[in-house]
């Protein structure tokens, strides 16, 4: 089970994007998110009128790794560390390591 999945909020805790908060778009196999207005960078597009796609320079997210992020707690209002545990029933849930507050829902 990952710690942080999509539609996650998470906040940036390392690099020039710190202390900004986003929603995981996308987790990648190599553990790396796509998180919304979070590492932006300048891509040279070119055009491909068979797609409909239009030339350019184009601002979107790059990936950023998941060491970089945290999981942000809205009763703290700060990134907190997430764990995984077994309930009665043998589901398995993420939790909040400060306060043990469940994330999922």
């Amino acid at each position: 089970m990952n710690r942080i999945k999509k539609g996650d909020d998470v906040i940036v805790t390392a690099g020039r994007d710190k202390g900004r908060r986003g929603t995981v778009q996308r987790v990648r196999a190599d553990g790396r998110l796509i998180v919304d207005n979070v590492n932006m960078v300048k891509k040279h597009e070119k055009p491909n009128p068979q797609q409909g796609v239009s030339g350019g320079i184009v601002e979107k997210e790059a990936p950023i790794h998941v060491s970089n992020v945290m999981v942000y707690n809205p009763t703290r209002g700060a990134g907190d560390r997430v764990g995984i545990k077994t309930l009665a029933d043998g589901k398995k849930v993420r939790y909040f390591k400060s306060d043990g507050e469940v994330v999922d829902v």
